[in-house]
């Protein structure tokens, strides 16, 4: 086993309920046990349209701030496309405030524009919206009066008060997969995080390209943070912690051959031998998504997983 510094670990906080109505009980308890377990930061997703049950993240995290103290709240990833900048400008800036400047905020442009009609939005130029969104809240975050003309924004003698605790502004990190989007990362961002929805294999060509990309910009890559969603299930029974991964997946994703492909699973030894695995390939941090016993995984990551799970000094 490496030996070396302890890798900072997220946690995804209960969002989705697929089983049944929200649970507010489970969430309560999650919330109040995962700050004393030695967890990094706790983390939600985004997901507004559909029929499964998801609470949206900006007002989650603010339920989580006021019941957390010193953990660190992140979406992973808002799709900041499909919301009007000045808005989600002013939402993240309170959550920082309400968090007390512990907000990282993960971004991306999404996989698909399916949804784009109930929003109002043309798929046409979705990344010329995208990279203008966000550079009008950077400039709402870090400037006293915006003046902003774009293709897709205009924004014309406005200002943002209060700016956000964290300055310049929360860390911006991407979801992003291929290669343009890895280099709208570098371009714009203070990290990577690589999809829970892909492989290993993926993160390897994935990090490898942001290296270069980083290199390229003549970025230091110490001011740049590689991240990894893992779905996750700890179970002696392989077959059943399969079975249970690709019905879930079967249902968030409508892809129960996803599960078998990315996710880890198995004992404690396995999954932190694939945990090892994903952080010797470049994992700075890693976010633990279990897709059920929440409350067991949990527990038991905390004490088995992440105390032994290193990087090398």
């Amino acid at each position: 086993m490496a030996t070396g510094t302890t890798v900072p670990c997220g946690i995804a906080i209960p969002q989705v309920f697929i089983e049944g109505p929200i649970d507010m009980p489970l969430l309560q308890t999650f919330l109040a046990r995962v700050e004393g377990l030695g967890y990094e930061s706790a983390w939600v997703q985004e997901r507004i349209i559909g029929s499964e049950p998801v609470l949206e993240p900006v007002t989650l995290l603010s339920y989580a701030a006021a019941l957390t103290r010193t953990l660190r709240l992140g979406t992973s990833v808002l799709l900041p496309v499909l919301r009007n900048p000045i808005q989600l400008a002013k939402s993240l800036t309170s959550l920082d405030h309400l968090s007390q400047g512990r907000l990282t905020v993960g971004v991306g442009l999404g996989g698909g524009t399916a949804d784009y009609p109930a929003f109002g939005i043309s798929p046409q130029r979705r990344v010329r919206r995208f990279v203008e969104g966000l550079e009008v809240m950077k400039a709402l975050w870090t400037q006293p009066v915006v003046q902003y003309t774009g293709e897709c924004w205009t924004v014309q003698g406005i200002s943002l008060a209060p700016k956000p605790v964290q300055q310049p502004h929360p860390p911006l990190w991407f979801g992003a997969r291929q290669p343009a989007a890895l280099r709208r990362a570098v371009r714009l961002g203070d990290g990577w995080m690589g999809a829970g929805s892909s492989s290993t294999e993926d993160f390897t060509q994935q990090s490898q390209l942001l290296r270069r990309y980083l290199d390229e910009a003549k970025r230091d890559p110490a001011t740049f943070t590689f991240s990894k969603r893992v779905y996750i299930a700890v179970d002696a029974d392989k077959t059943r912690a399969e079975q249970r991964l690709r019905t879930w997946f079967g249902i968030h994703y409508r892809n129960a051959e996803m599960a078998s492909r990315v996710a880890v699973w198995g004992s404690v030894s396995e999954c932190l031998d694939r945990l090892q695995g994903i952080v010797a390939l470049g994992a700075q941090h890693l976010l633990l998504n279990p897709a059920f016993e929440l409350l067991e995984h949990l527990e038991v990551l905390a004490k088995e997983i992440l105390p032994h799970l290193t990087q090398a000094s």
